[in-house]
């Protein structure tokens, strides 16, 4: 496979998921963040999304559920380019009935170079990070030139 290199705007497209355990803890980092999350596009699976919305007042592009395929929802936005980071408070001591979507979601998350914090202490950094308010260069699959390739 070969990559091209492309530009993540300033202003960012942020996917927003926890499992059920998690939640209130998101919604809790959301809400200390607030002021630099409300300067970008925010994603979420469905109830981790509206309940985003409704304590936070932050606007956010409600998927559906996350077991009914909001995972796969995100993961497609990923492979579009439309997603730039991925905030996913997993619970690592509880099994999930939808594990193969959450791993696919990884999956294409790391394939697609964007990225990705599973808990707290990754987010914070992230969000801290002098590059999250500022465009920066990437490295991705250059699908076209595998497309070519193939014909």
């Amino acid at each position: 496979m070969q990559f091209k290199t492309i530009q993540a705007n300033k202003t960012k497209s942020i996917a927003l998921v926890a499992h059920d355990n998690m939640k209130a803890n998101l919604i809790q980092w959301c809400l200390h963040y607030k002021p630099t999350l409300a300067d970008h596009n925010l994603y979420a699976t469905g109830t981790t999304g509206k309940l985003i919305q409704t304590q936070t007042e932050l606007p956010v592009n409600a998927l559906i559920s996350g077991p009914l395929g909001g995972d796969q929802q995100i993961g497609a936005l990923i492979t579009e380019q439309k997603i730039d980071v991925l905030i996913f408070f997993w619970d690592p001591l509880e099994a999930q009935p939808h594990d193969p979507d959450v791993k696919a979601l990884l999956r294409l998350a790391a394939v697609w170079n964007i990225p990705v914090a599973c808990n707290q202490a990754s987010a914070d950094l992230l969000i801290t990070s002098s590059l999250f308010g500022e465009a920066f260069e990437r490295s991705i699959p250059d699908y076209d030139s595998y497309i070519a390739a193939r014909t």
